[in-house]
């Protein structure tokens, strides 16, 4: 895999497994963590009724400029995922990261049986303006799993899921909550990577 030494490539994240999903693949490149107000952004997309996939692109974005101010000369890549699902009334809720296990407990339990799905957007940045966007939206369902499996998942799991706006981690043991899972394990994870590497092929970063 031949990667151009120029532009260099930055991700606006302070996700670590967005930084390993890059790293496994090879690809050289700095992680810089973007100071954003997310809530303040997602409560203004509910209040004027945006659709999630534009309000993580407006999310997305929002990272990759801050960075961008800092590093004009790069290629600079914003990410952001929403969790949406519809409630019991048919009202399509966004979630958030948990604040503790409790949250995380509570988010579960209404997740359960459901199918939701994970609004993933990625923005490209470079010379003051996005050059490139993507939105993949995996879709999930969680089985009728038993309180006392929560539980059991809860203390295995511990403050770890905290960092997953899911409240689960695909990569490990929250794939016993699923019971179908559609779409890229990437884009679950939360960067799509062959919409993204598709983009740097087109825009010479990488080998044809």
């Amino acid at each position: 895999m031949q990667q151009a030494p120029d532009p260099a490539l930055v991700l606006a994240s302070a996700s670590a497994t967005r930084r390993a999903l890059l790293e496994a693949a090879g690809l050289r490149f700095e992680a810089m963590a973007a100071a954003v107000d997310e809530a303040a952004i997602k409560e203004g997309a509910q209040a004027e009724e945006i659709p999630p996939a534009e309000a993580a692109i407006m999310l997305a974005e929002a990272k990759a400029m801050r960075v961008a101010r800092k590093r004009p000369e790069a290629l600079v890549i914003g990410c952001d995922q929403l969790l949406t699902c519809a409630d019991e009334d048919g009202v399509l809720r966004w979630y958030d990261k948990p604040v503790d296990l409790a949250a995380a407990r509570r988010q579960l339990l209404a997740l359960r049986g459901k199918r939701h799905e994970l609004v993933t957007a990625t923005v490209a940045w470079r010379g003051g303006q996005r050059i490139w966007q993507d939105v993949t939206t995996p879709r999930l369902t969680m089985r009728n799993f038993s309180e006392a499996f929560l539980d059991a998942y809860l203390a295995a799991e511990g403050e770890a899921i905290l960092s997953s706006v899911g409240a689960y981690r695909l990569e490990g043991a929250g794939v016993h909550l699923m019971a179908k899972v559609e779409g890229a394990h990437s884009a679950i994870l939360g960067l799509p990577l062959l919409p993204l590497f598709g983009f740097l092929r087109q825009h010479g970063v990488l080998g044809a």
